[in-house]
């Protein structure tokens, strides 16, 4: 398996999608990551229909985010974009910005 270079609250810009460009050049926080996939807070988002249930007891619509795949989003650095390494510190696998080479965690 390879290793995830985005994690759950890293910052990320939109680069590429679908819809025309809407999403594109968007920055967001990563909600959560799961099988190549991200959620970005506040981008791609979709409307739902959702029937009554007990936790929504009026049901309607609902706007939601949808994942978007990995390859699509960048890490973003010091306000710019960046490629992400991995390197060995202090004998710690550890995650780098290959713009600054500063470690990120």
């Amino acid at each position: 398996m390879a290793t995830v270079k985005i994690k759950k609250g890293d910052t990320v810009k939109v680069i590429a999608g679908k819809d025309k460009g809407k999403d594109k050049g968007k920055e967001g926080k990563v909600i959560s990551v799961k099988d190549g996939k991200v959620l970005v807070e506040g981008v791609n988002t979709i409307t739902k229909h959702a029937k009554p249930s007990q936790v929504n007891p009026k049901g309607g619509i609902i706007h939601q985010e949808a994942a978007i795949d990995m390859s699509n989003v960048m890490y973003v650095h010091q306000g710019k974009a960046t490629r992400i390494g991995f390197k060995i510190e202090d004998g710690k696998k550890v995650r780098f910005a290959k713009s600054t080479g500063k470690v990120i965690d």
